[in-house]
């Protein structure tokens, strides 16, 4: 990987780092944390990451309340 490739890289890595630390804070809002949540890391052991954001295990009672406040702010559309 050539230094040009390197910082699309650690571009993608970051991008990906504020999109997890953007829906934490979110779900913090509305009284859920996912105690998974974090970056997949196969995504960013390839040649060429392609970061992804793993979403990881909840309990069901905190599943439960993810779909209620996705149903309220779907009311609010």
């Amino acid at each position: 990987m050539d230094t040009v490739e390197r910082a699309t890289a650690d571009g993608q890595i970051r991008d990906a780092e504020a999109a997890r630390d953007e829906l934490q804070a979110a779900l913090a809002g509305v009284g859920i944390t996912l105690p998974s949540l974090g970056l997949d890391g196969p995504s960013l052991a390839a040649d060429a990451p392609r970061p992804l954001v793993e979403l990881g295990r909840c309990a069901p009672d905190v599943a439960r309340r993810l779909a209620a406040a996705l149903r309220r702010t779907g009311r609010d559309r």
